[in-house]
């Protein structure tokens, strides 16, 4: 039987950015030693890949977006954003979401535009723009669903048709972030930031029929994984509660059954960090972990990252400066690799280390 030839790998293209503005180039291997130039250099302000690289944004000064394939690099489509502060592309490249200075609510200052009509398919306010909160409207990898968490709930929408409004609605209150799992997007955890006991008697009585106690120094926050089934109920299938949180990192995993979670307080209560304390926590959606990834030195999580096949995630974390009898002293940074049961299975070592990344098609 003959053997299947297997297809080439796509070819690898090279943003330049300038003083001038932007450039493709063809990778490696090269002509003569030469990068051929596939689109001339093009004046803007930033310019950012769609997260499967079909599609490019490109920004420019004059409040114009515009939307170039990403294998012909001819323009797709041009917008006229005036005001414009944000923009993003969502990860099959669909749809183009921008984000406008608005003076009053009755502005919706965020707006969802099909790339191929050029039409807006949804509106809504968003008084400012933080890193929890843009973009506004989040989808999965394949744009099956989108989502947005709104005041005490999270909302999902049929992203192949935005004028069905709101499909359904998961009711979690306090949620201050949320993120769906991607790879199926089956599930999406929220972040419920701490509460003061002084803290409405309405807000203590939602907390507390979540299971979570007040003590001394007030509801804990928590992260939640929910069920984004159609019969599911509005009751989490996983939970973690922590104090000392200013802020949460949450990552999933190829397959969905995985929840990295960094909880980072921007004071460090030991005083050995200047720059506050991290955390790792672990959830499963199976229930069969739950709580702090064991890392085997002090010190602040530097990154973490998920391998593609979701089986292994890596860390770095521990490299602390401190100051030792009137010098500045630094401890190296660990590297740890671990399964998605948390046991570890590789050290990569000591050093000035504070980024991790995995080969996209290796182990």
């Amino acid at each position: 039987m003959a053997a299947v030839a297997s297809a080439p790998p796509p070819s690898l293209e090279i943003l330049v950015r300038g003083p001038e503005g932007f450039s493709i180039w063809n990778g490696p291997p090269f002509t003569n030693g030469q990068p051929g130039v596939k689109l001339e250099t093009t004046s803007c302000n930033s310019s950012k890949f769609s997260e499967d690289g079909s599609r490019l944004m490109v920004v420019k000064s004059d409040s114009v977006i515009t939307i170039y394939d990403c294998i012909s690099y001819k323009e797709i489509r041009s917008f006229q954003v005036p005001n414009s502060l944000a923009a993003t592309l969502s990860p099959r490249g669909t749809y183009l979401q921008t984000f406008q200075k608005s003076s009053t609510p009755q502005q919706k200052n965020v707006t969802v535009w099909n790339i191929e009509t050029g039409d807006p398919v949804y509106h809504q306010f968003q008084k400012n723009m933080t890193k929890t909160t843009w973009p506004s409207i989040r989808f999965c990898s394949n744009e099956a669903v989108a989502y947005r968490h709104a005041t005490n709930e999270i909302q999902f929408f049929d992203a192949g048709d935005f004028s069905k409004g709101i499909v359904r609605r998961i009711r979690v209150p306090g949620v201050a972030a949320a993120e769906l799992s991607w790879a199926p997007p089956s599930y999406v955890a929220a972040f419920v930031p701490e509460a003061k006991v002084s803290s409405s008697s309405h807000e203590l009585e939602d907390c507390l029929l979540s299971n979570v106690a007040a003590n001394s120094e007030g509801v804990p926050a928590s992260v939640q994984i929910f069920s984004r089934e159609e019969d599911a109920q509005s009751q989490p299938v996983a939970r973690k509660s922590f104090f000392r949180s200013s802020s949460v990192q949450l990552s999933w995993n190829q397959g969905s059954t995985g929840l990295l979670i960094v909880v980072q307080s921007d004071v460090d209560k030991t005083n050995q960090s200047y720059y506050g304390e991290s955390k790792l926590n672990y959830l499963t959606t199976d229930g069969s972990y739950e709580g702090l990834v064991p890392l085997r030195k002090e010190g602040p999580v530097h990154d973490v990252q998920w391998s593609h096949s979701g089986s292994e995630f890596a860390v770095v974390y521990g490299c602390i400066l401190f100051l030792f009898s009137s010098s500045f002293v630094v401890m190296p940074a660990k590297a740890t690799v671990f399964d998605k049961k948390c046991n570890p299975l590789l050290e990569l070592g000591t050093g000035p280390y504070n980024t991790i990344r995995w080969n996209p098609k290796g182990k």
